[in-house]
């Protein structure tokens, strides 16, 4: 699929079939996630990989009753590694870098996931504390999004955008 076109077709999907992602599509998934830029190369982000239903029951229950969380065959809920960029970039890299390198890597794999055939949508509400008891994160480690991952049963109609005279300034 060609880039230009999965930016503009991809939507957040809410709804997912009872349908088990194929082994094949989640290796390609997370080759997305290492293959995004980071801040000098550090790669300051972790990935898991929740396909446990009681799990991700909880982490549904962590993003404040968002009961779709649960349904998706696949949730990946991506961190922030704050104290590995920390020893190059010190309080910016902990403060920033990591939670954009995190950020990058999401939107690739949300981008991947579409040109799969894949729907998914970034849960940003949630509390962090409980995500990391959930999964049991050490405290270096900062949640930075959920992303359920599956099969769409529908497809959203597209957002409307702010004009571009709004949103981009040339200078």
């Amino acid at each position: 699929m060609d880039i230009f076109t999965a930016i503009r077709e991809r939507r957040s999907v809410r709804e997912f079939e009872k349908k088990e992602i194929p082994d094949e599509a989640v290796r390609k998934l997370i080759d997305a996630l290492l293959w995004a830029p980071s801040a000098g190369n550090l790669q300051s982000r972790k990935f898991y990989f929740v396909k446990d239903l009681p799990a991700k029951q909880k982490l549904a229950g962590a993003a404040f009753g968002q009961g779709f969380v649960a349904s998706a065959p696949l949730v990946v809920v991506a961190c922030a590694d704050t104290e590995w960029v920390a020893r190059k970039y010190g309080e910016r890299g902990r403060e920033l870098y990591c939670i954009v390198d995190a950020a990058c890597s999401v939107m690739c794999l949300m981008l991947s996931a579409h040109g799969l055939g894949l729907g998914s949508v970034w849960v940003g509400a949630f509390n962090e504390s409980e995500v990391a008891k959930v999964l049991g994160l050490p405290a270096s480690l900062k949640p930075v999004a959920l992303v359920p991952v599956g099969y769409p049963l529908m497809t959203p109609s597209p957002p409307k955008r702010v004009p571009t005279d709004e949103a981009i300034v040339f200078v």
